[in-house]
């Protein structure tokens, strides 16, 4: 795999999971990503399942937590966990767990100084894509994305604004309208600058509002998540749906939380209604 260094592999599920770094020319920085191929037979291709992390999160808290190796083993799928913005010495950040290295919101920045390294929309719509195509037995025709509450805003909008590319779209606890709430609207003017037209096309709810389509959504969301009332608001993204037509199941788990307890505990239901629409 020219130009990918291989930090990790372990046997897991009849597939190998393994953790990869490489240097981004949208980032200009080094990016960890990891993946899980299951078995195969050699020459054949595997559909690709995207998962997009949240807040404070790199690859590793779904590699380590999520439990969906023996889902996608089963299934046949591959799984690739990106991490969630640029990192390193020179790339700018703050101390808020909110904003800058770990919060990229999988937005391309036009603000200084986070333009020079937050180029999170290209990593994950087109450079990571192409590198995951030639390294890995990967059917690009046949991808499906989802993630987990800031991921969950980028699978929504990822997937909106790409319905040709991937065939089916969910979410875990997304931050649904970022324009609307206090953690998108810091990150959104923070990358973007002061106007709140630029965010429309960072903004599921507006994606939906100017006419972006696609089938269907799934989305959980637990009852108990302590983000629910003001930063998450899925109730703007089920009224969206219904004036667009768009079919959203979307599933109000009873006692679940936003933690990795609760994706972990649907993850793998995810993953079959992915499988059933990635064929």
């Amino acid at each position: 795999m020219i130009g990918i260094e291989t930090l990790s592999t372990n046997r897991a599920h009849g597939g190998v999971q393994g953790v990869y770094r490489h240097q981004s020319s949208a980032t200009a920085t080094p990016m960890t990503f990891s993946v899980f191929v299951p078995d195969h037979a050699p020459g054949t291709t595997l559909p690709v399942m995207w998962f997009l992390s949240g807040l404070t999160c790199t690859h590793a808290n779904v590699t380590e937590k999520g439990e969906y190796r023996q889902a996608c083993a089963e299934l046949g799928l591959i799984f690739v966990a990106p991490d969630t913005s640029p990192r390193g010495e020179g790339v700018a950040d703050v101390p808020d767990y909110d904003f800058g290295q770990g919060a990229g919101f999988y937005v391309d920045a036009t603000e200084a100084p986070w333009s020079a390294h937050f180029r999170m929309r290209s990593y994950i719509e087109q450079e990571l894509p192409a590198l995951i195509a030639a390294a890995f037995p990967a059917d690009m025709t046949r991808q499906g994305i989802t993630g987990h509450s800031m991921g969950g805003h980028g699978a929504l909008t990822i997937g909106l604004r790409n319905p040709d590319r991937f065939r089916s779209v969910s979410a875990f606890a997304p931050i649904v309208a970022p324009s609307q709430v206090p953690w998108g609207q810091k990150a959104l003017a923070g990358y973007l600058g002061d106007d709140p037209a630029a965010w429309r096309a960072h903004d599921a709810v507006a994606l939906i509002e100017d006419g972006a389509r696609v089938g269907e959504l799934l989305v959980d969301q637990g009852d108990a998540d302590s983000f629910l009332a003001d930063q998450l608001r899925p109730q703007l993204l089920e009224a969206a749906c219904h004036a667009a037509g768009i079919a959203l199941t979307l599933r109000i788990q009873p006692g679940y939380d936003h933690s990795y307890y609760c994706i972990s505990t649907f993850l793998a239901d995810h993953l079959r209604w992915h499988a059933e629409r990635l064929g």
